[in-house]
């Protein structure tokens, strides 16, 4: 279902999957315009994809939400995210390794149980369930059950450049903030962590709450932090504002 915020009622409609246990288990919006060379699609707008455990990936146009295209893999797939040049594609889910995969090879047509196998990422030991892309493209995320989250960079993937370990649950949502200095992990309960990025990522705060983690966010310009809270008892969305030090020259012109 999609709804535009600026009109009343629902805009369209329609069911992804027609499999009675399926589900969509992560969306991500995007624009679409610097794949229009790459895709030969006629107009750009806005593009969103899903992940879902029928082993899909669906790329649609937000305007007409015509499917556009449709990669199938081996196993269930729990998350996506498109690197900021929109080239490639991290792919997590129901496997110990992860992927990424070429996003040049859609088409404005389905082109069904096909895709260009990048590369493998090897090192988790379980699940993955959520993936991020630094800013500058060349670093990205994921989350595993194995209560890491392992950090890649895409001209050597032949091991991770650091494994940043949880407390006590699986990494189930990571974000990097839009300045590239912050990488935000989420535990799927009682703790999350922020990790200086700049500072080689040994230097973390670490929130502790009670309750499960269904999701972090952060604002466009960094200066808030939203973590959801789904605990049936201790439902919330908590706000945490950045912290500033500010000098005495700092009033000055």
């Amino acid at each position: 279902m999609m709804q535009k915020l600026d009109q009343e009622g629902v805009s369209l409609c329609t069911r992804i999957i027609y499999e009675d246990i399926a589900l969509t288990t992560a969306i991500e919006i995007y624009d679409a315009m610097s794949l229009l060379t790459l895709l030969s699609l006629c107009s750009g707008g806005k593009h969103f994809m899903t992940s879902n455990n029928d082993c899909g990936v669906r790329v649609y146009d937000m305007d007409g939400f015509q499917l556009l295209n449709h990669f199938h893999f081996p196993w269930p797939v729990n998350h996506t995210s498109l690197s900021p040049d929109r080239k490639l594609i991290a792919v997590v889910g129901d496997h110990l390794d992860g992927l990424l995969v070429d996003s040049s090879s859609g088409k404005a047509r389905i082109c069904e149980y096909k895709y260009i196998r990048a590369a493998t990422l090897e090192g988790h030991l379980d699940y993955s369930f959520a993936s991020a892309w630094h800013p500058d493209g060349r670093f990205f995320a994921t989350g595993n059950q194995d209560k890491t989250c392992r950090l890649w960079d895409i001209r050597n993937l032949a091991t991770p450049v650091s494994v940043l370990k949880g407390n006590m649950a699986a990494i189930r949502s990571v974000r990097f903030s839009s300045d590239g200095q912050f990488l935000v992990a989420a535990e799927a309960v009682d703790f999350v962590h922020v990790y200086n990025a700049k500072l080689n990522y040994e230097k973390r705060q670490e929130i502790d709450f009670f309750g499960e983690v269904s999701g972090v966010s952060l604002s466009p310009d960094d200066e808030t932090l939203y973590i959801g809270v789904w605990d049936p008892s201790y439902s919330s969305l908590l706000q945490f504002n950045k912290r500033h030090r500010y000098g005495y020259l700092d009033s000055f012109v």
